[in-house]
């Protein structure tokens, strides 16, 4: 008997192919929209490896369901979307995808932080809805980025990537990690600073690091506060880091100039959200990784994750 395999969103053949030589192979067929959960507790009951997105809450009820499953292999790196100790409990394998995404990720960081700095997407409105009618000395100004101070909450593997990209630039970059990184220090001139310190100095703050409990709501009122008037918050790693609604009130009363988010708490984020009536926030929907070489590799990732646990073997990236 095949091992029983079910994926949860559509992906190319070329992806599909390998797994479907060893494993019979059920796949969510709909691009745009996820899995209702009600079919994933369906499909959960039988199958031996669940392929799955961020998109996808795996969490204690839905494990309890599995009679045979054996392996969830997340097609992302962060795995807030899966409950891990409840699948230790069960004895199931959980799977990421490090390192692939590292320089995607990285360039998108910068690209947004620099169109959040020079209010790109704002001034393409202005022209494109006609309110261009003469150049003005402080038409659509906006922060430099050259020679100013870049503070990095999560020095990993992107974060050093965004710092790489920094130095181009002749940004002072600093940082805040839960373990100091000196061999990095080194390597790229960077200094390690408090958070307190971090926030205090920097003209733009960029969240790199992952959503736990401990960095839920980390960037709240009391941070904001702290942060320089002319600041610019950067987060392209996730949602709940940032307290939405303390943003929101920062924003508008200019507590900070700017925000740049690829990542919302609640995602896709609704159209009546309140940040996304402002001028000052650059939003993007969670594409960080959107490259197609990127996310083929990814998948790829992911998919030999899923078949090394199947056949007995150890999984290369198991959380």
């Amino acid at each position: 008997m095949k091992p029983k395999v079910y994926i949860t969103r559509k992906l190319p053949d070329e992806i599909v192919k390998p797994i479907r030589e060893t494993c019979e192979v059920r796949m969510w067929d709909q691009e745009k929209e996820p899995v209702p959960h009600a079919v994933l507790e369906e499909e959960i009951k039988r199958v031996d490896g669940l392929f799955c997105m961020l998109t996808e809450q795996v969490d204690h009820s839905l494990l309890k369901k599995a009679n045979n499953l054996k392996v969830v292999a997340n097609m992302a790196v962060g795995y807030n979307n899966i409950d891990i100790e409840a699948a230790k409990e069960c004895g199931i394998v959980v799977t990421n995808t490090p390192g692939v995404l590292t320089e995607t990720t990285a360039d998108l960081t910068f690209a947004l932080l620099m169109a959040t700095a020079r209010r790109i997407p704002e001034a393409s409105n202005y022209l494109r809805e006609g309110n261009w009618e003469a150049w003005s000395p402080m038409q659509l100004t906006g922060q430099d980025i050259y020679g100013a101070t870049l503070g990095i909450i999560g020095m990993g593997r992107i974060g050093e990537a965004v710092a790489k990209r920094a130095r181009g630039f002749d940004m002072n970059v600093v940082y805040h990690n839960r373990r100091r990184n000196q061999e990095a220090e080194s390597r790229l001139d960077l200094q390690f600073k408090e958070f307190e310190e971090l926030l205090k100095e920097s003209d733009f703050v960029c969240v790199l690091t992952p959503l736990t409990p401990e960095t839920e709501n980390l960037i709240g009122v009391e941070q904001l506060e702290t942060m320089k008037r002319s600041a610019v918050l950067i987060n392209t790693a996730r949602g709940g880091i940032v307290n939405e609604d303390a943003l929101y009130e920062a924003l508008t009363n200019g507590v900070i100039w700017a925000a740049g988010l690829d990542v919302f708490k609640e995602e896709p984020v609704p159209l009546d959200h309140p940040l996304l009536r402002l001028s000052n926030v650059v939003t993007l929907p969670h594409i960080g990784s959107a490259s197609v070489k990127t996310r083929l590799r990814m998948a790829e990732v992911a998919a030999m994750n899923l078949l090394k646990v199947l056949e007995g073997e150890e999984a290369p990236n198991k959380v």
